[in-house]
């Protein structure tokens, strides 16, 4: 944890000692009362606490905001895949700063995807958040579902008004995504691990997408989200 992050702000200011963040304070941190920490509340603010008590019940800190989180501007639509893959596409998304992530079913991938723990449990959650304190930033994705990739650019166009639209595709893409020009801010399309369907192609370029490509390798889905989303940060300027 670079960041100790939280949703609110504690009543009273007193984390429990059953809490992993005061497992995290006294052990890894090793801070005693009076040592600082960098804290805070997702999606509202970043700051510096102060350790102010230490107890067998609790840890009682102090709390000073001092900026307002923000994420890029970059909308991240991906085709589900194995729950154990999309763990890790969802930590570094965030860490990454991704603004919104929106992950759907597809033509080619396994139905099951849809239902997994994982989203009915809430269980993805905490690998946002895991993202989150990784980047040392108090700003977390946006994430929605959709059953389709249909449902999914129609969210698109619901949400990412004005924004540059890109689908990576090794099948119909011939421009390196490396060499595109972006505005201030972009879609990024990436498909399941057998790839985007010949009817799903169709939809997205209906819809105004440039297929684009990472080259000439086949990547696996959460290793292209990741090299992707660089790679697109980078030609945004803002990486």
């Amino acid at each position: 944890m670079n960041m100790i992050l939280f949703e609110s702000l504690p009543e009273g200011c007193l984390i429990p000692a059953s809490d992993e963040r005061a497992h995290h304070i006294l052990e890894v941190l090793k801070l005693k009362k009076g040592d600082s920490f960098r804290m805070g509340l997702i999606n509202q603010s970043e700051g510096d606490a102060t350790v102010t008590e230490i107890s067998e019940k609790s840890i009682g800190f102090s709390y000073v905001p001092k900026s307002v989180p923000t994420m890029h501007p970059v909308t991240l639509l991906c085709a589900q895949v194995r729950p154990i893959c999309m763990k890790r596409i969802l930590r570094e998304a965030v860490s990454l700063g991704v603004q919104r992530i929106i992950l759907c079913g597809s033509d080619t991938g396994e139905k099951s995807y849809l239902s997994s723990n994982l989203y009915k449990t809430g269980e993805y959650k905490e690998y946002l958040l895991d993202g989150a304190m990784q980047a040392c930033h108090a700003g977390m994705s946006e994430v929605l579902f959709a059953n389709t990739a249909d449902g999914a650019i129609k969210m698109v166009r619901e949400h990412c008004h004005g924004s540059d639209l890109i689908v990576l595709d090794n099948v119909v893409g011939s421009v390196p995504l490396s060499t595109a020009t972006i505005g201030e801010s972009a879609v990024l399309a990436i498909g399941p691990e057998r790839g985007w369907s010949d009817r799903e192609r169709k939809l997205f370029s209906d819809a105004g997408y440039r297929p684009m490509l990472l080259g000439s390798r086949v990547l696996r889905t959460e290793t292209a989200c990741s090299a992707g989303v660089a790679v697109l940060l980078s030609r945004m300027g803002l990486l």
